[in-house]
């Protein structure tokens, strides 16, 4: 089990890194690549500037001890002990300004790779089916992203900067001490390296377990955090602050433990490397020492072999940075890559054409749909929506009305039978051609966190100001935004929460008014409203639906009076289909359902004139009398 558990997490962290790798060296962008190329060419440079440090000050502590004079390259005037201290600190300066070099070459291949990253996976997500996004964790969502992100630059930054550099410094120090100091200092460097690598690796991956329980647990707290505040209304109905603060709580106790046991076991893995660099350091200064007290070295010599080794520390460390962020970075960007990898389940096909609207005809042919094989909820409905006409569909809650909607509009795919527009089945077309013919004002009208005229224009992000205040006016709102302080740059709120559910409606259908499409769906636009207010709005979606071809969805058959045919929908299936007077006439569901509505509003009436005469014999009552 163990086996085949190294083995799983091998293969992820190698398609993880095979994934990465278009970022890593984009084939769109040579200038990037010119950018790596001489990167990598000052650090390689940098390397070879610090293996030489050493020596000069190797040569500056034997010009001092007497022991020795520098070789016969160096000039005389730089051969003295000062002068050799200052091209000793002169070297690490230019090893430095190498490595600065480096850094602000590469920094924008960085970010490219970051930015691209992010806007692939901004625009899979809307990309991914309305079936995702209902089941999706807002909150749990958006950390993945953020740790992906981060994941991919700390991944490229360490993988080209540093991971061969720092092999190349290991390489140019062993030649260096195999050529001037023998293969036993080789092989203790060599043991020292092997085994230091070796605890990294084995402490690192009893690490990355404990990570994922962090990550997990921090995706959950935030998930918990943005749900609650999204909901902050409910909350507050329902007085249930302090249930909402436990379970977050609960969450971050979680992550608490999770995010100690990460420090702790660092600690351990950094004390682990400690002991094992000083073991062979101690080694190879000890026998450096016993060579200087037999006169085989000189304290130059000791000193050189010293600073080379504290020089190869910090690379040694780096490489267990290197391989500990790597794979924490792995474990960071492994769940947006599965995200990546999740399908489309609404795509086009191999040389789909953009829509062709012509009349706008849509027609419903033996449509059958289950979001779930085992509860069909469409079961061979088949209608027609001529040219400018409007068909509305009712029938009680659950018996299919919005998922009509949802195939028009292609959010999902249907299982049998085939949705036309002038004669064009949904499933040959262009996605992006369809949804441009269809408007859609919905129930539930969601707008964005910004000013009420960019809600309009979303209609149609090019049009003029002109147009937009054209728009408002046409659905009777522009008196009410010109009245607001700031007008149409009034900002709306998050969902428009600003502003009062026939006030959002208003905007949703100006910016449906701005988008001219030429289908039409009302998606239950006035059942949220109340009376007043849904006969303010429903005259404007009569003026907004005028000459286009228009599906209602509807709760309230008040609305629908009007439609030149109503479908009655039961369980899937089409119950009844006629005008409102012929569907009346015949006495079915239709008149059982208006019937029902007929008393519900009769008796809201009843209850409305009782209070206003209550009212107003409370002000007689209290009225003075002289």
């Amino acid at each position: 089990m163990a086996q085949k558990t190294v083995s799983a997490e091998s293969g992820a962290t190698l398609r993880t890194l095979l994934n990465l790798w278009p970022f890593m060296w984009p084939s769109d962008r040579p200038d990037l690549k010119m950018r790596v190329a001489m990167a990598t060419f000052f650090l390689v440079l940098a390397k070879v500037v610090l293996v030489l440090v050493p020596y000069f000050y190797k040569w500056a502590t034997n010009a001092l001890s007497g022991e020795g004079a520098p070789p016969a390259y160096i000039p005389a005037a730089l051969a003295g002990p000062l002068m050799l201290v200052v091209a000793y600190n002169l070297m690490r300066i230019t090893q430095q300004g190498f490595n600065q070099l480096r850094d602000a070459l590469f920094a924008r291949v960085g970010q490219h790779a970051v930015r691209q990253l992010a806007y692939r996976t901004f625009v899979h997500m809307h990309a991914l089916s309305l079936r995702f996004h209902l089941e999706r964790r807002t909150g749990g969502l958006s950390r993945i992203i953020e740790r992906g992100t981060k994941g991919i630059d700390v991944i490229v930054r360490f993988t080209i900067l540093n991971t061969l550099p720092t092999l190349l410094e290991f390489a140019l120090s062993a030649v260096v001490f195999a050529i001037a100091y023998g293969w036993a200092y080789v092989s203790i460097i060599a043991v020292t390296v092997c085994a230091y690598i070796w605890f990294t690796v084995l402490a690192s991956n009893w690490r990355i377990a404990i990570r994922r329980e962090m990550n997990n647990s921090d995706t959950d707290a935030n998930t918990k955090a943005i749900d609650s505040l999204l909901n902050f209304e409910t909350v507050k109905y329902f007085n249930n602050e302090a249930m909402e603060a436990r379970r977050f709580d609960g969450a971050m106790v979680r992550y608490e433990e999770a995010a100690t046991r990460t420090w702790t076991s660092l600690g351990w893995l950094n004390f682990g490397q400690g002991i094992i660099f000083g073991l062979g350091m101690a080694s190879a200064m000890g026998l450096s020492a016993w060579e200087v007290m037999r006169g085989t070295q000189t304290i130059g010599d000791f000193v050189f072999i010293n600073a080379l080794l504290m020089q190869l520390s910090i690379p040694l460390n780096f490489i267990g940075s290197i391989y500990r962020e790597i794979r924490q970075a792995l474990t960071d960007i492994e769940q947006m890559f599965d995200l990546l990898d999740v399908p489309a389940e609404v795509q086009d096909r191999q040389g789909a054409k953009p829509l062709e609207v012509s009349e706008g005809q849509v027609r419903f042919e033996n449509v059958c749909f289950a979001y779930d094989p085992s509860r069909p909820i469409l079961k061979g409905i088949s209608l027609d929506i001529p040219a400018g006409k409007t068909v509305a569909v009712v029938g009680p809650s659950g018996a299919g009305k919005s998922t009509i909607s949802r195939l028009l509009f292609r959010f999902y795919d249907v299982q049998q039978g085939a949705i036309l527009i002038d004669g064009q089945d949904l499933r040959d077309v262009t996605q992006e051609s369809l949804r441009a013919a269809i408007g859609m004002v919905p129930q539930d009208t969601v707008l964005f966190n910004d000013t009420i005229a960019y809600n309009i224009r979303y209609g149609r992000p090019d049009a003029s100001q002109e147009e937009v205040r054209r728009a408002a006016e046409l659905a009777q709102i522009a008196d009410f935004i010109e009245d607001l302080p700031d007008g149409y740059e009034t900002m709306v709120g998050e969902r428009g929460l600003k502003l009062s559910g026939g006030e959002k409606q208003r905007v949703a259908i100006a910016r449906t008014i701005l988008k001219a499409p030429p289908i039409l769906i009302l998606d239950e636009a006035t059942s949220a409203l109340d009376t007043h207010t849904e006969q303010d709005i429903q005259a404007a979606l009569d003026l907004v639906s005028r000459g286009r071809t228009t599906l209602v969805i509807a709760h309230r058959l008040s609305t629908v009076i009007a439609a030149d045919e109503i479908i009655v929908l039961r369980a899937g299936q089409i119950e009844e289909r006629g005008t409102h007077r012929a569907l009346l006439d015949k006495g079915g569901l239709y008149a059982e359902m208006w019937n029902r509505q007929r008393e519900a509003s009769e008796a809201e009436e009843r209850l409305r004139r009782a209070r206003e005469t209550d009212e107003m014999g409370m002000v007689v009552r209290h009225e003075p009398t002289y």
